[in-house]
């Protein structure tokens, strides 16, 4: 499964599933809502915007589903 920019993911959260869609792949470590995250080419995270509160959040690649 490869995820691109624009394509629209799912993942599960405690309420259920959520849907969004991926805005940025990252590969470095960064920092995102002032969490430090360890992002590595082998590990990459994504910022996700929710489709229903269009919030942004940082994701592990292996934690989304491609819908």
């Amino acid at each position: 499964m490869s995820i691109s920019k624009g394509d629209t993911v799912h993942w599960k959260t405690s309420q259920g599933k959520t849907t969004g869609t991926a805005v940025e792949k990252k590969t470095k470590e960064f920092q995102h809502d002032g969490q430090k995250f360890k992002a590595s080419d082998d590990e990459p995270y994504w910022i996700v915007e929710s489709e229903k509160s269009g919030s942004k959040a940082a994701h592990k690649e292996s934690t989304l589903e491609k819908d």
